[in-house]
C-alpha cells in the first residue's frame, strides 16, 4: 500500500468516527500533507476535537491538549527555565523544561479564549518551528501541526486572532451541523461507545472503551509523511495554474478590477502566504485524487479554506450580510481559469 492509498484509507475510517463531517476530515488530510496548520471554527459539539484527536491517533509522535482559558501564560505554553538548587556549575543552575507545544499535533482548544499575550507565544513556533525561551533557541519535531478550535458567536471572554496570526494557519475550516441522517447515526455511534466503556468499567479494565481502536496498519510513520511532503512537492504545476492562482489571489488585492460590488466588499486582501498555501493544498489535493498535475477544480475545492481568513471584509460587506465565504464564491465565479 503507497502512502497516497493509505491516507485515503485512513480518510474513510476517520469518515467512520467523525460522522457528516467529509469536509473536515478532508481539509485535515490536506493540512498534514501541506505541513500546515489549522483553525477549525464551529459550535460546540460538531466534532471538531473528536476529529483531531483521531487523527492524531493515526500519525506517529506525540499529542498533546493545550485549553485555551484566561489565566493560561505563555510559559504554560512554550516552557520554562527551571531552576536547579542542587547544580554544582553555573551553567546549569538552569534547566529548560518544554512545553506542550513540543509535541508533534497540537490542540488548540478555543485558542481565542486567552490573550492575545498567549496567542502570540504561538507565533514563533508556527511560522520559525522552534521556540526561544531566555535567549535560547528550542527546535521544534519535524512533525508540528497545529489544530486550533474556535467557536463562532462567543464573545464574552474572547479574545479574536488578529490577523498576522490567522495568517499563520494554512486553512480555516468552518465545521456545521451535520444532517439529519448523519446525527441519527452518531446517536448510534456514541451509545456503542458508551457501552463499550461501561462494560469495561464494570469488568475491571483499565481501558476506557470508549473509543474505537486505531488501526495500526493506518498509521502514519514520520519518514512516511516526510515522503509524502516529498511526493506532494514534485506535482507539477502549469504556468496557466500558476497564473490562475496569482490572478485569484491579485483580485484580493484590487477587487476594482474585477467589479464595484466586489470592491465595496474587501477591504484588505489577501497576502502571499496565501499564494504559497493555496498551490500547496492544491498540489495536495491534486496527490491525494492520483493525479501528478494541478488541475483548476483542485484550487477551486481548496480556494474557501485557505482565503476566508485571510480576507478582511467592509463595514459593506457586514451591513449586506455578506460572509467571507460568499466573497470566495464570487472571486471564483469572475476570474477564469
Amino acid at each position: 500500500m503507497n502512502s497516497a492509498e493509505k491516507l485515503l484509507q485512513l480518510e474513510q475510517r476517520m469518515n467512520t468516527q467523525v460522522l457528516g463531517q467529509e469536509e473536515l476530515v478532508r481539509m485535515l488530510i490536506i493540512a498534514l500533507l501541506c505541513d500546515g496548520h489549522v483553525l477549525l471554527e464551529g459550535l460546540p459539539g460538531l466534532a471538531k476535537t473528536r476529529a483531531v484527536r483521531e487523527l492524531a491517533e493515526h500519525v506517529e509522535g506525540e499529542f498533546r491538549r493545550i485549553q485555551f482559558t484566561p489565566d493560561l501564560l505563555p510559559s504554560d505554553i512554550t516552557g520554562s527555565e527551571i531552576y536547579q538548587q542542587n547544580a554544582t556549575r553555573e551553567e546549569d543552575q538552569f534547566r529548560f523544561r518544554p512545553g506542550p507545544v513540543f509535541g508533534n499535533v497540537i490542540l488548540a482548544d478555543e485558542i481565542n479564549r486567552a490573550s492575545a499575550r498567549v496567542q502570540s507565544a504561538l507565533l514563533e513556533a508556527m511560522e520559525e518551528r522552534h521556540v526561544t525561551v531566555a535567549g535560547k533557541t528550542w527546535p521544534l519535531p519535524g512533525v508540528f501541526m497545529v489544530l486550533a478550535t474556535q467557536n463562532p458567536v462567543d464573545q464574552e471572554g474572547t479574545w479574536p486572532l488578529p490577523e498576522a496570526q490567522l495568517d499563520r494557519f494554512l486553512m480555516k475550516v468552518l465545521v456545521d451541523y451535520p444532517s439529519k441522517e448523519n446525527e441519527q447515526k452518531v446517536m448510534q455511534l456514541v451509545r456503542a461507545e458508551q457501552q463499550a466503556k461501561y462494560q469495561a468499567l464494570a469488568s475491571g479494565e483499565t481501558g476506557h472503551g470508549d473509543h474505537a481502536q486505531p488501526d495500526a496498519t493506518l498509521t502514519l510513520s514520520q519518514q512516511e509523511i516526510a515522503a509524502s511532503w516529498q511526493a506532494i512537492s514534485a506535482v507539477y504545476v502549469a504556468p496557466a495554474i500558476e497564473e490562475y492562482i496569482v490572478n485569484l489571489i491579485n483580485a484580493t488585492r484590487h477587487p476594482q478590477s474585477v467589479s464595484d460590488t466586489l470592491a465595496s466588499y474587501i477591504h484588505i486582501g489577501v497576502s502571499p502566504r496565501g499564494t504559497l498555501a493555496l498551490e500547496r493544498c492544491a498540489k495536495a489535493q491534486a496527490w491525494l485524487e492520483g493525479r501528478d498535475a494541478v488541475l483548476p477544480e483542485d484550487v477551486r475545492r481548496i480556494a474557501p479554506a485557505v482565503i476566508r481568513h485571510r480576507l478582511m471584509l467592509s463595514y459593506q460587506a457586514n451591513a449586506d450580510n455578506r460572509t467571507a465565504d460568499d466573497v470566495v464564491n464570487m472571486l471564483l465565479d469572475a476570474v477564469v481559469a
